[in-house]
């Protein structure tokens, strides 16, 4: 039998619990720690499609890499966009492990996925000396300017992206999945060519003119939805008798109207 420790435990050696950043709250969200477990769904988000998703799968645990909530709740209610999730996951026997920014930082998490995705070199760290999540990675070869914005929406499955800074070639350059912005001037100090996150502010945006840099923001969803299919992998390498399915219930929310 397979429960749900089991595969918390197993999570927790491949991206420590103990490395997510103080604000965050990954780990075992809801349910039952000894519940069996015969079907996972995994996920970026905990949605209600993907709750339903989850019941209509007959999946015990849904895996995500977004924690169904990150502040404190007084109350579980279904009045409450959060608080319906957790009563209609309680109500189907359904548990929920998040792993979120111990995933970003872990080997083979996020930002390695995201520079796999990508086809790039994986260099390794961006900025060693204060960050564990971005990355630096390089092209086997130059790209253009428009090839590679072509590219990195083709590569993560974007609805749009957008983009600041010099048009440059682009060889070298650095990741952070999701709200990764306050990295540009590390990327931009490595001689980076580009630099690619998400949820980019106004002022971040004209720190790519100034430093010369390609910025592009490609979605917090698409920078980060690389990483459900790595984690499916793992769970299906270490637990074979297991049926784990990716959701198809979700997508990126935002659209682009130009």
């Amino acid at each position: 039998m397979t429960s749900v420790k089991d595969i918390l435990d197993f999570l927790d050696d491949k991206a420590p619990l103990d490395t997510q950043l103080d604000f965050d709250n990954a780990g075992f969200l809801c349910g039952d720690a000894a519940a069996e477990v015969t079907r996972v769904l995994v996920a970026l988000d905990i949605t209600d499609g993907v709750v339903a998703e989850a019941a209509d799968f007959g999946a015990e645990l849904i895996v995500s890499h977004h924690p169904v909530c990150f502040t404190p709740m007084k109350s579980v209610t279904t009045d409450d966009l959060t608080g319906r999730k957790f009563a209609a996951m309680l109500k189907g026997g359904i548990s929920a492990i998040c792993m979120h920014t111990n995933l970003d930082a872990a080997p083979g998490g996020v930002n390695d996925a995201l520079c796999a995705a990508l086809g790039a070199e994986n260099l390794g760290l961006l900025a060693p000396e204060h960050d564990t999540m971005s990355r630096l990675c390089r092209f086997a070869e130059p790209m253009e300017y428009a090839d590679f914005l072509a590219h990195v929406k083709s590569a993560l499955g974007a609805n749009g992206i957008r983009c600041a800074g010099p048009e440059k070639r682009v060889q070298l350059f650095g990741v952070c999945g999701g709200a990764g912005a306050d990295f540009i001037p590390d990327a931009a100090a490595r001689g980076c060519d580009a630099y690619i996150t998400a949820d980019v502010k106004h002022h971040q945006f004209l720190w790519a003119g100034e430093l010369g840099i390609a910025l592009v923001d490609a979605g917090h969803f698409s920078t980060e939805n690389v990483v459900v299919p790595v984690l499916a992998g793992w769970l299906r390498e270490r637990f074979p008798a297991l049926e784990v399915k990716t959701a198809a219930s979700y997508k990126q929310p935002e659209r682009f109207y130009v």
